[in-house]
């Protein structure tokens, strides 16, 4: 088959430099951003086994984690039929069928999907803001990706304690804004912070988003990490960006 049958009207096929693969978009729905990719390099999955992306979108992370990690197998869950499959046939074209699954569902049922203390990781990129939080845009898809219409921060963290086995991580992004709060929740259920990295724009400005590391039943100790800077100019990113995309 070639490119063109993977593809509907208004997608396009992106390369993402690594493997090979690519990945199929359109740009009238949502396209990825740098938070997945930052994500992709923050998670250390070595030696895993199950990981799970939690509002996997068009399967961004799952396929450059296959590319980055040597994890064995990953589950996207995703609630809108649309993006899921686009994600499918994205992981298709990439032939990795016997590592990719997308499985559609609303990720504050993911428990009951696949039970407890099934995965050895979860990762997720989830919707930053709540109805409290600016406009939502008209597109629902892009509305979802950006504010809490399907699911809360707590339904993300919740469900990310039950899938996970004891002393496994999660691994999220997400604004610094909301950093008490997801502190506060994390605790709740009993997933420790333990590492954190800020993503500033320029060196000069405020961080707009923050990586974060939570193990659950982890002890209560947290590293802070040396801060992402992604411009030096405008337009110019930093050669600290340019290896994290390139690695």
């Amino acid at each position: 088959m070639n490119a063109k049958s993977y593809l509907h009207p208004g997608e396009r096929l992106d390369d993402l430099q690594r493997n090979g693969y690519k990945i199929i978009q359109n740009p009238d729905k949502f396209c990825f951003g740098m938070d997945a990719v930052l994500l992709s390099s923050f998670a250390k999955l070595k030696n895993c086994k199950k990981v799970l992306d939690l509002g996997t979108g068009n399967g961004i992370l799952p396929i450059l984690l296959a590319a980055k990690t040597n994890a064995e197998f990953f589950e996207g869950l995703e609630i809108q039929e649309e993006s899921a499959d686009m994600a499918r046939r994205s992981v298709a074209y990439n032939h990795l069928e016997n590592r990719i699954h997308i499985t559609t569902g609303n990720l504050v049922n993911a428990s009951a999907f696949f039970g407890n203390q099934t995965f050895d990781a979860v990762v997720t990129n989830p919707p930053y803001m709540n109805d409290r939080h600016g406009l939502k845009n008209p597109n629902l898809p892009k509305a979802a990706a950006r504010h809490e219409i399907f699911c809360t921060l707590e339904d993300v963290i919740r469900e990310s304690s039950y899938v996970l086995k004891p002393k496994k991580s999660l691994y999220m992004v997400h604004r610094p804004f909301r950093l008490a709060e997801i502190f506060q929740t994390l605790i709740k259920y009993q997933l420790e912070p333990k590492r954190m990295c800020l993503v500033y724009p320029y060196i000069q400005k405020e961080p707009n988003m923050v990586l974060l590391e939570a193990v659950k039943g982890g002890k209560s100790m947290i590293k802070i990490e040396p801060p992402i800077i992604v411009y030096e100019d405008s337009n110019v990113y930093t050669r600290q960006l340019l290896d994290i995309y390139e690695h």
